[in-house]
Formats: structure tokens, C-alpha cells, sequence
């Protein structure tokens, strides 16, 4: 079932990362329902007690970082299978937090195949909910020369009730803004449309194409990031210059140029540099196979044991660095790749959210769309996830680097303290 759209911005060029910090999920055994409301033509919020939530956490689940970052790598890889010597760009952070909201109103295998893909199994259910309460809140104040983020919102079908315990969670935990609309209603798309467009600064505009007769729910996460270079890239050493492309040939694209002190990796396989944002919370990864070896290869040992090694393996080192500016837009349908992680379930009649309402229901469709601009100040991203609901120590000084990304290359950027990665990917064509 798996739908792509590309979209080349401007004559500058095109890449691929991708964006992780995933929140959970929780379970209930209340069987109330929430009533509908009275006037189904007009959208308004539903008023559910709420219990507060930390707002400034210190720390993070160790155990929920390491499973965010299996699931991204996980799920990047399956998006590989379909999109491969493509440019890819999506957010599992994004994705997981949808996932998550809709998790708390599955039940019985259904949870436990959501539970599966996401690499939750083993922990408790308040832990995890509690544990990316946490996560989102110490994100959202990583670093105050760095912009992230992170909006969550529940639109449910006039007239059709679903469980209490399943809206507050998603609005104690979430922090999602939860409205009773009416699906009929012209005006209903471009209402969830508009939410979409303010939540990613005007970077997606949408997200909702229609609305089905079947569909009750929509459950969607917006994520913005907006940080400055650490050291920005001068404008006047930006220069045409070729990369090569995945098939031999070659094209042109503005690549950036600067030199400094770089926390800095080299294997036999790959060159990796990092390069930090604003106050050095966050940093991207770029990682460059060699000469003698390509992305292909380096997926083969992307996993996430390696990324974990190889993280912990960055030195400062003298060198340079060049990189291409890009800019993309990427749009794609999730049901394949979630399908083959394990939760294929949810996307049939077989599904079990009973958590969530009385009526049967099933995931009809999880959609991505992502926005990403890298340029000579920084980087800014953008990521909606929507999820459709219907009814059934000292070293002593080494040489100098060079760092030219002219041929495909992997990036990531990571929230440094918690180890949450906010983007990875791979630019094949920028």
C-alpha cells in the first residue's frame, strides 16, 4: 500500500534525513464512553479532566531512548526497501508519536503489535507514558539558540464516542489538543489543514486530502526544528561544484566550505564529522562512505548496536568540511513498512481498539509529509504524521582532515544529552 511523492524545491537541490524522539503509550480497562456532541456542525474542544505532567524533567528512560532509536533505524530501513537510490526524507519521531496516541486505545495483540514495532515490549505502560511526557518536555528546552517543537492533536467524528481514559491520556501525556469536528462539513479538511500549516511554521500546508464517510479519527503530530551552525558557513566560500550521483554521473550543486576544530570519526568504511547547532545540544552526523564503498554498503551495518559504538567514537580533530546546501519536500504512506515491523494487525479487521471505543475500528491509513532546508546559517525541518481512523580525556594533536560530501552521503542530527535522534537519512541526489 505504500504511496510516494517527491518534489524537487528551487534550482538548489534535493536530500534526505530523518527525525526521532518518540513518545509512548498507555493502557485502560474503562469501558465509558464519551458523549457526542450535541451540536455536530460546529467543532469544539472535548473537556476531559486532566492530572498535570512534569514540565522540567532532568533525565530521560535510558530503556525508551534505546527503543526510539531501534524503531528509527528499523523503520528507515524499511522505507530503504521501497525508496532505494531515491532521496528519502521522514521523521520516526513524528511517526512514534501518532503511533503512540493511537496506542493508547488499542488492546490485546493489536497493543502488542504496535508494541512490536515500536520496541516497547518489556516496559510498563506508565513508565513509557510518563517516560515521553518527559522526553518531549526536556527536547522542547534542549537549547535556547535552537527551535523544536512538538504539537499533537485528536479529531474525532461528531457523534461517534470513544473512551475518557483514551482522550485524557492523549491530553495529559501529549499535551494534544483534542476537538470534537464535524467530519461533513466542507470546511472540515482545511480546518485540520490550517492546524497543520501553524504548527510547522507554514513549511506543510497539508496533510488531510479528504475525509471518508468511515473515517472517525485523525490523530496527528507536528514536529519544527530551526537551529543556527554553532559555526555558520560563509557565504562567499559557497562554490558550484559537481557530486556524484548513485548511477556515475554528475551534477552540479552549491557546496558549502569551512574549517575548524570538528569532533570528527573515520573507519575503513566511512568518514563522519559532527556538526553542532546553537549552543552544541544538538548536532548533525554526516556520514560519508568511501571512495571504494557507497550507501548500499554502509546500510548493511547501520544498525543500531553500530550507531551506538560509533557515537561514542567522535574526537576533536582539526580539518575541512564541505557539504551541499539542499531543500526537499517528501510525502509518503506508511502502511507497508509499519505492516512489515510487525503491527500489520492494525491496519485490518482483525484490529482490537477497544481502548478507544466501542465500535470497531482499524488504522486506515498513516501518512507522512516532511519539509527540510539546509543552508550556510543552519537547518530548518518539519515533520506531520497523520494516522486515520475508521470504523472496523586529552589526545594528542593529529592531522589535519578533508571532509568533501561530492558523492552520496548518511546524516543525522541527535539531541546530544539524551541521545534522541531528531533526523537521519540519506542524500543521494542533492
Amino acid at each position: 500500500m505504500g504511496v510516494r511523492q517527491f518534489r524537487s524545491i528551487g534550482a538548489i537541490t534535493t536530500s534526505s534525513l530523518v527525525l526521532l524522539g518518540l513518545l509512548g503509550c498507555l493502557r485502560t480497562n474503562n469501558s465509558a464512553s464519551v458523549a457526542a456532541s450535541p451540536r455536530p456542525s460546529q467543532s469544539k474542544p472535548i473537556q476531559v479532566q486532566e492530572r498535570r505532567v512534569a514540565q522540567t524533567p532532568n533525565t530521560v528512560n535510558p530503556q525508551l531512548v534505546e527503543a526510539n532509536t531501534q524503531f528509527g533505524i528499523k523503520l528507515f530501513a524499511e522505507i530503504l526497501r521501497q525508496e532505494r537510490d531515491k532521496n528519502v526524507f521522514v521523521s520516526p519521531s513524528s511517526i512514534a508519536i501518532a503511533l503512540s496516541m493511537a496506542y493508547n486505545g488499542a488492546n490485546g495483540s493489536t497493543q502488542q503489535a504496535i508494541a512490536k514495532a515500536l520496541q516497547i515490549q518489556g516496559m510498563s505502560l506508565d513508565d513509557l507514558n510518563q517516560g515521553n511526557a518527559s522526553l518531549k518536555a526536556l527536547l522542547e528546552n534542549a537549547d535556547p539558540k535552537v527551535q523544536l517543537a512538538i504539537a499533537n492533536s485528536l479529531w474525532t467524528r461528531a457523534g461517534v464516542s470513544f473512551k475518557p481514559d483514551f482522550i485524557q491520556r492523549n491530553r495529559q501525556f501529549y499535551q494534544a489538543e483534542v476537538t470534537d469536528l464535524d467530519f461533513r462539513s466542507p470546511k472540515a479538511t482545511s480546518t485540520i489543514n490550517n492546524w497543520v500549516k501553524q504548527h510547522t511554521r507554514n513549511k506543510i500546508d497539508k496533510i488531510i486530502d479528504r475525509i471518508n464517510a468511515d473515517d472517525v479519527m485523525f490523530l496527528i503530530n507536528a514536529i519544527y526544528f530551526k537551529g543556527n551552525w554553532t559555526t555558520q558557513f560563509d557565504p562567499k566560500l559557497t562554490t558550484n561544484q559537481p557530486f556524484q550521483l548513485s548511477n556515475g554521473q554528475q551534477k552540479t550543486v552549491a557546496m558549502m566550505s569551512q574549517r575548524g576544530d570538528y569532533r570528527y570519526y573515520e573507519t575503513d568504511q566511512f568518514q563522519a564529522v559532527n556538526l553542532p547547532y546553537g549552543d552544541r545540544r544538538v548536532s548533525m552526523l554526516v556520514f560519508l562512505p568511501k571512495q571504494a564503498s557507497n550507501l548500499s554498503q554502509f546500510y548493511k551495518i547501520l544498525t543500531t548496536e553500530n550507531w551506538q559504538t560509533w557515537s561514542q567514537q567522535f574526537r576533536s580533530r582539526p580539518g575541512s568540511v564541505q557539504i551541499p546546501r539542499f531543500k526537499l519536500e517528501y510525502e509518503l504512506e506508511l502502511n507497508q513498512a509499519l505492516s512489515q515491523l510487525g503491527m500489520a494487525e492494525a491496519f485490518g479487521r482483525r484490529a482490537n481498539f477497544s481502548n478507544l471505543s466501542d465500535t470497531p475500528m482499524q488504522i486506515d491509513q498513516v501518512k507522512h509529509k516532511t519539509f527540510v532546508e539546509v543552508n550556510e546559517e543552519g537547518t530548518e525541518a518539519a515533520a506531520v504524521t497523520s494516522i486515520g481512523i475508521r470504523a472496523t580525556s586529552v589526545r594528542p594533536p593529529e592531522a589535519p582532515f578533508t571532509f568533501k560530501a561530492d558523492r552520496p552521503f548518511f546524516c543525522a542530527i541527535r539531541d546530544n544529552q539524551t541521545g534522541t535522534l531528531l533526523f537521519m537519512g540519506a542524500i543521494v541526489n542533492p
